[in-house]
């Protein structure tokens, strides 16, 4: 590899907006591969910034590193489809709506909580939120 082809671990960090202990993670995940030493340095590939790059944007969107490596693989393979992507982001998209629904309920009994306070200036230890926490006592 041709070292003006090729960036050193900072640089890549640099330009991919992530720092060198990203990368290394990323390495030891097994999402990025480590290049050989040549000399005192291992030189990066500069497509490794679209890479990293997409990984992140993988990452805001909700997917995994797990699940982002796979969407890499697919896009490596010559037989995948764009109906290989879309099984995985119809999938992720259900996986969101199940935790927002999880969420809303949560939400909707700490609400439920909340409500049953109506002396802020009560004792902690006769706090009705409190209470709810603890389990019932046996009788």
């Amino acid at each position: 590899m041709c070292m003006k082809e090729s960036l050193t671990i900072g640089k890549l960090a640099n330009a991919s907006d992530v720092s060198v202990e990203t990368i290394r993670f990323y390495e030891r995940k097994g999402i990025l591969k480590q290049p050989k030493k040549q000399g005192a340095f291992r030189y990066y590939p500069l497509d490794y910034i679209t890479r990293i790059r997409f990984i992140k944007r993988s990452q805001e969107l909700g997917f995994t590193l797990k699940e982002t490596k796979d969407l890499l693989d697919l896009k490596i393979k010559n037989q995948s489809k764009c109906s290989d992507v879309l099984s995985k982001t119809e999938e992720k998209i259900q996986e969101i709506k199940k935790k927002i629904s999880d969420l809303n309920k949560m939400k909707k009994s700490l609400e439920g909580l909340a409500n049953c306070c109506v002396d802020r200036d009560q004792p902690l230890s006769d706090c009705p939120i409190l209470d709810c926490f603890m389990p019932p006592k046996d009788k």
